[in-house]
């Protein structure tokens, strides 16, 4: 554990200087954030804030993953490697959403089909290459069955395997980057479901089926390795962070949210834990729902639910501070992630995964 959060701290260093320059860098050039007039009204004083800021959360989740692979001598991974190209890849995503949006002065950015496309994209290419390079076990990062605490039910096939891992992809990207509405808002419940899976990817390492047959193994491919990941993106995260506590420096902008969506739509899928994550992203989770009924009950009735969707609007709106927001969605992501985990671990100590 000591070694996998060696990852972590590289990142983080990294971030925390990487977003200074980048701060320096965009306000000098006059590149910020466009932010909508339909939205709080608190927020046009952010206008012009810098953005993009997930570009740094990318690098700096990659060198780090690179660096601790360099000290330690461990091999790259398939899965480690997979889960880091989707999270680029959907960072690309969001790059021209956010390259529309400062360069073109465009605040609505990427049209919303155009968006999903790229996500699906993104989501298909992982999912073919995730169902390949199996190991010495015949394990491949990626399992074509559903999962929750570990694989069940039959094999899905690799046509609807890819679809579901098209779902997966787009609805956790999706829901966090529509989380990413305050400052910190989206980083401090990302840096939480990280580190869960830094927890669960070395449980199942000191679990694993490829070390010695027990009830209770986990048939995983290269679960250290996905603690190094979640560890590194991590500390960029909380590099980030720091930077983009109230008030803000710089957003993340949707490089960053879709970037940070597809690390953890790429992690559940190579621990096989996809369903999980409804409980570990639970906050990412009552915000998506928040949208869709609100669209679903104005295109019903013509009446909306909420003051403003996504939900931390309608707090604003309602006249709470930003900041009793988000600390107060950072205290519902922890207890969500701490019952995910529970239930993990209550599925560990009952042997379930070798069942």
């Amino acid at each position: 554990m000591t070694t996998i959060l060696l990852s972590g701290v590289i990142s983080m260093v990294i971030a925390l200087f990487g977003c200074r320059l980048t701060i320096a860098v965009l306000r000098k050039r006059k590149l910020g954030q466009q932010v909508r007039t339909d939205g709080p009204q608190a927020h046009l004083g952010k206008s012009g804030t810098p953005t993009m800021g997930g570009i740094v959360i990318i690098v700096a989740s990659l060198v780090g993953y690179a660096a601790w692979h360099v000290l330690t001598g461990d091999p790259v991974t398939a899965s480690g490697a997979l889960v880091l190209l989707l999270m680029t890849g959907l960072g690309l995503v969001g790059f021209v959403d956010d390259f529309i949006k400062v360069f073109m002065r465009r605040s609505l950015g990427l049209r919303s089909g155009a968006k999903l496309a790229g996500q699906a994209v993104a989501g298909a290419v992982f999912a073919v290459l995730a169902a390949r390079f199996p190991d010495s076990y015949d394990f491949t990062p990626a399992s074509p069955h559903l999962s929750f605490l570990t694989d069940f039910g039959v094999s899905v096939g690799p046509v609807l395997f890819v679809v579901w891992v098209i779902v997966v992809v787009t609805g956790t990207s999706n829901a966090v980057n529509l989380t990413d509405g305050l400052d910190g808002l989206a980083a401090g419940p990302v840096i939480m479901v990280l580190a869960a899976y830094v927890i669960i990817g070395d449980w199942q390492f000191s679990n694993d089926c490829t070390t010695a047959l027990f009830p209770g193994c986990y048939a995983v491919r290269d679960p250290q390795d996905a603690a190094v990941v979640a560890a590194a993106v991590a500390g960029a995260c909380i590099g980030f962070l720091w930077w983009n506590a109230p008030p803000a420096k710089i957003f993340m902008g949707d490089t960053g949210s879709l970037a940070l969506g597809g690390a953890l739509a790429g992690l559940v899928i190579v621990t096989r834990t996809e369903l999980l994550l409804v409980l570990l992203g639970g906050l990412f989770v009552i915000v998506a729902l928040s949208v869709v009924i609100q669209v679903g009950s104005y295109k019903l009735t013509r009446k909306r639910v909420f003051k403003m969707a996504p939900l931390q609007h309608h707090f604003e709106l309602a006249g709470w501070a930003e900041t009793t927001i988000v600390v107060r969605f950072w205290l519902i992501a922890g207890m969500f992630v701490a019952l995910g985990l529970w239930i993990f671990y209550q599925g560990a100590v009952a042997g379930l995964p070798g069942s």
